[in-house]
């Protein structure tokens, strides 16, 4: 298991990598840089598909570089599959991003297999309901099932320490 501050550079290197695809229109680098099923399942084009209404509403993800994500709840590694997921939310200027972010431990290194974004308002803002994006991985061999992006709980509060840092 990574430890917290692992835990963060993924999940912002994924949401950066994300930010830079919807603000170029390229899901090249996103696709590229992600486990080999994820790659197999979504080509760029689906992607930008995927994820169009965060071009289409100029959802600007920046903010997560200096942000700190408030998960949901602790992040685990399913025995089944030795997928990492992560779920929470960032709060960023006017708007809160929920995301469930699923990685696959490749070689040493985990790599993005699943990625579910929904911008919600702040609380106290007031804006229409979101629409989910989601980026499913191709189903991998049975020993290795995908692990379902799910929708987060609220986000708890977090200062200076992850909430699994708490005691746990």
């Amino acid at each position: 298991m990574p430890d917290g501050a692992a835990i963060v550079i993924l999940v912002r290197s994924t949401l950066l990598t994300l930010n830079d695809a919807v603000r170029s229109g390229n899901f090249t680098v996103l696709r590229d840089v992600a486990a080999p099923g994820f790659r197999d399942a979504n080509t760029a084009a689906r992607l930008s598909q995927i994820f169009a209404s965060l071009m289409r509403d100029r959802i600007d993800l920046a903010p997560v570089a200096i942000a700190s994500p408030q998960l949901a709840e602790a992040p685990a590694i399913d025995p089944k599959t030795g997928m990492l997921t992560i779920k929470g939310a960032f709060v960023l200027v006017a708007r809160r991003l929920d995301f469930t972010v699923v990685y696959q431990n490749v070689r040493g290194s985990w790599l993005l297999f699943g990625l579910s974004t929904q911008p919600a308002p702040a609380a106290g803002a007031a804006a229409p309901p979101p629409k989910k994006e989601a980026a499913p991985a191709k189903p991998a061999p049975p020993a290795k099932k995908q692990a379902q992006a799910r929708e987060t709980a609220p986000p708890v509060e977090s200062e200076q320490r992850l909430p699994w840092q708490d005691g746990g």
